[in-house]
């Protein structure tokens, strides 16, 4: 081994010492008596985030909620020169164990940071803590006639640090992108205490890397936010919804190019759902099908500045998904009639919970062209292993969240024997086709050893460097995205 992977390995493999009853004390001290918690069941709420199964609950032996940046300072500069690990956490909402403590330590919760600072409407952002919840936010600047475009699913339960750590996209991301294309600036706290400021108010900044956006997506590894800066836009004054069923996957996907090529069209968003997640979704809701033929179905949204623009652009899309094969087209063009068309989509993850609670909600991105080629192959994996492998997401970006659901009468011990099986095998087949494993939801500890499956080795001991740089004792976030060392692991 070379001796530079040497060093790389010997700061991966460095051993964590437990909280004492001392540093409980000293947290007090820093953060004040009510906000430190250490008792069993105040800690299990900290143990896990929304990922299902008990394999993923890691223990944290301290929560300590800090309420500014220099309070975080003086707790990471305690944790390294006592060598103990910290976990940052905002609300939990998760899909990767990205917010989960794999070696217990400290979990540091920016629950109490949950103030929006400033809404500066001639510039265009907003400044804002990493624990308001996403939707505060275009609620607060709705008035000034301004939205956040850095659209995730669960705005009503996500934090912006949050998004930020994982970069989130979600339904909007064809029209106006992930998170990252908003955050101008951060104030961060570095893993070993000191606050620096990155960006600020500023569109342009070239001077020097751009420290700012490898942040963006670190998934807790690198800092810890306590200010971020948000680039607002024009809040639309119209917006539509399309529900368009298919016979087919093919003829659904082959419709999404045309509308942005032929129409010249870039909707807000174009959802995709096949054949399995649209029937378990309406039996969920209770409501019929749109069309007893469906095999697959889109969901497509407009928005703009004006109703007539709206509506030359929406009935633009519906001829040319006529012409390109649809079953029928339904519009929805006030509150109501959108609500209920998004609700089957919006209620996916639920409807098969209900089916089964014990399911591995998975993060695929291939190409648009692509998608037809990975639903058979879903469908081989699904008869291979006995379980069910429903596919909807978001087709506008080729981000698409195949969940593999355990069958009701398959045993627990046989469930967890092969599902590292069927993800390997399902990477692989993204692989193959030109993605990657995740999209949005970020690698965190669940996806952590399947990277090399998707990533050339060097660009992953280059990664691990860029870490050991910002992280030198490895106590931030350990034992995420990367996975373990040979021949020891990544903590004690």
């Amino acid at each position: 081994m070379a001796e530079a992977d040497l060093r790389v390995q010997g700061f991966m493999d460095r051993h964590y010492r437990p909280v004492t009853a001392t540093i409980v004390t000293r947290l007090r001290a820093i953060v004040g008596e009510g906000h430190v918690y250490d008792d069993p069941a105040a800690l299990l709420d900290y143990a896990h985030d929304e990922v299902a199964g008990d394999e993923y609950v890691h223990m944290p032996e301290v929560v300590v909620k800090p309420a500014t940046a220099a309070e975080i300072s003086q707790i990471m500069r305690l944790a390294n020169r006592e060598r103990i690990p910290v976990t940052p956490r905002g609300a939990g909402s998760g899909l990767s164990c990205g917010a989960v403590p794999v070696y217990g330590g400290i979990v540091l919760s920016l629950e109490r940071m949950n103030r929006i600072l400033e809404i500066d409407r001639e510039n265009m952002v907003a400044v804002v803590e990493p624990g308001v919840v996403t939707n505060d936010i275009n609620e607060a600047v709705s008035e000034y006639g301004l939205f956040y475009a850095g659209y995730p699913m669960s705005v009503e339960l996500c934090f912006i640090g949050g998004n930020v750590a994982e970069n989130a996209g979600g339904g909007r991301a064809i029209k106006y992108g992930v998170t990252g294309r908003y955050v101008l600036g951060l104030e961060v706290v570095l893993p070993t205490g000191e606050i620096v400021q990155l960006g600020g108010k500023r569109v342009k900044d070239v001077t020097g890397y751009d420290l700012l956006h490898l942040m963006v997506g670190s998934e807790g590894t690198l800092g810890i936010f306590t200010r971020i800066i948000l680039r607002l836009l024009p809040l639309p004054k119209a917006r539509a919804v399309l529900l368009i069923p298919f016979a087919d996957v093919p003829t659904a996907i082959r419709a999404v190019p045309m509308i942005m090529t032929q129409g010249r069209i870039i909707p807000t968003s174009i959802e995709f759902m096949d054949r399995l997640s649209v029937q378990t979704a309406y039996d969920y809701i209770g409501e019929r099908l749109p069309h007893p033929d469906i095999g697959a179905m889109l969901l497509i949204e407009v928005d703009g500045y004006s109703e007539s623009q709206v509506e030359a652009e929406y009935n633009a899309i519906v001829d040319l998904c006529l012409e390109a094969g649809a079953l029928d087209v339904y519009v929805g063009n006030t509150p109501a009639a959108e609500r209920r068309i998004w609700r089957p989509r919006q209620e996916m993850a639920e409807a098969f919970k209900a089916v089964c609670p014990v399911q591995s909600l998975e993060d695929i991105v291939v190409p648009l062209a692509q998608i037809p080629d990975l639903m058979p192959e879903l469908e081989r994996l699904s008869q291979k292993y006995d379980v069910l492998i429903p596919c909807y997401g978001h087709a506008g970006d080729g981000n698409l969240h195949a969940t593999i659901v355990k069958q009701p009468g398959t045993s627990m011990e046989e469930w967890r024997e092969k599902l590292p099986v069927i993800l390997e095998d399902l990477y692989h087949v993204v692989a193959r086709l030109g993605g990657t494993i995740s999209g949005e939801h970020g690698i965190g500890s669940k996806r952590a050893r399947y990277l090399p499956l998707v990533m050339d080795p060097t660009l992953i001991t280059l990664q691990r460097r860029i870490k050991q740089v910002f992280d030198p004792l490895n106590i931030l976030n350990p034992g995420k995205i990367f996975p373990e060392m040979p021949g020891g692991e990544e903590g004690r």
